[in-house]
């Protein structure tokens, strides 16, 4: 789908949503009696219309208030105040804090992350050096919990290279055009977008996380065989048997990370696996199947810069190296579900 032009960006769908908030406000009563009415014909562990129809006027809600937001912290900048990236850092923060909440509340979501015991070294090198997370990409929301963990938890200042589509949203479309980001257009090979995360890896200090997510989309089984078929096209044989062994992950597109790599040797790479919403791919998955209380599990591990392999063929291995982990990973917490 193609993107429309920034302006009408600016003056089409921004003012959109505000108008939709409103009238979702307004007409809430009318959408509790409506899905409250629809439920009822569903067993218990299927009446989720009420709980989408809160979050929707929550998201919105604070959809609107971040754009308004944004609204004044652009005159305040027109009036040349400083401290521009730091306050749209808060505002997303504070933003996906709210969201968070409202998930927790609404579907009763619990995120449990597993972190690997630091060395003395490792915990100093943590709050000195940049890093580079590469991060599994499957389910509903698994980009923002990642974000909101590295804001709020990790005190980081993320860098993230990210879908063009993503900019229908207003909001974020505002936001992340104002800080230093990287949108991944439908046709990757004429975008540049390699050039763009040299630019952004080669630029962070002991703040910043650039956030990667190898896989250029959520794993279909589909996806799955028309990657493999690609590296198999490519003369990539190693890879493609090494694809095929992977249950749940899409192989890793190395260009990017090798890229992130090269221009920021000081930076430690960090593994980021979850698992828990991985078969909610569509707006359907997730209206037929959210379980009434959602469970995501992470885990996520950190490579010293010491430690990542030199030279591009040896870096593309250990990425599989990587990704291998995670597959084997996702496939015993989902034994111990069983």
């Amino acid at each position: 789908m193609l993107l429309p032009p920034r302006i009408l960006r600016r003056l089409i769908l921004a003012p959109l949503v505000i108008v939709v908030t409103v009238f979702a406000i307004v007409t809430l009563p009318v959408w509790v009696v409506v899905t409250f009415a629809a439920s009822l014909r569903l067993p218990p562990p299927q009446r989720r219309g009420l709980r989408f129809a809160w979050f929707g006027v929550a998201w919105l809600t604070l959809e609107s208030a971040v754009l308004v937001a944004c609204l004044v912290l652009w005159v305040a900048g027109a009036f040349g105040r400083d401290r521009q990236q730091e306050r749209h850092y808060a505002l997303i923060r504070w933003f996906l804090t709210k969201v968070y909440g409202a998930a927790v509340q609404i579907f009763r979501l619990t995120v449990d992350i597993h972190e690997p015991p630091l060395t003395e070294e490792e915990q100093a090198a943590r709050l000195t050096r940049p890093v580079i997370v590469l991060a599994r990409h499957a389910g509903p929301g698994d980009s923002f919990l990642l974000i909101y963990h590295l804001l709020s938890l990790y005190d980081r200042r993320p860098r993230i290279v990210m879908k063009a589509a993503l900019q229908f949203d207003p909001s974020l479309d505002v936001v992340v055009n104002r800080l230093p980001n990287a949108f991944v257009p439908r046709r990757t090979a004429e975008s540049g977008i390699i050039d763009e995360i040299k630019r952004l890896s080669s630029t962070m200090d002991e703040d910043d996380a650039l956030v990667i997510f190898p896989e250029g989309g959520n794993f279909t089984p589909r996806r799955r065989r028309l990657a493999i078929r690609r590296l198999e096209e490519k003369g990539l044989d190693e890879e493609a048997s090494r694809a095929r062994g992977m249950d749940h992950l899409l192989p890793p597109r190395p260009g990017g990370a090798i890229a992130a790599i090269e221009s920021c040797p000081s930076a430690d790479v960090v593994f980021v696996a979850h698992t828990g919403l991985d078969d909610l791919i569509t707006v359907g998955d997730v209206w037929r199947k959210l379980p009434v209380s959602a469970h995501i599990t992470a885990k996520w591990w950190r490579v010293p810069a010491s430690r990542i392999p030199k030279d591009r063929e040896a870096r593309i291995r250990w990425l599989y190296d990587q990704w291998e982990l995670i597959d084997d990973w996702i496939s015993a917490q989902r034994l111990t579900l069983r």
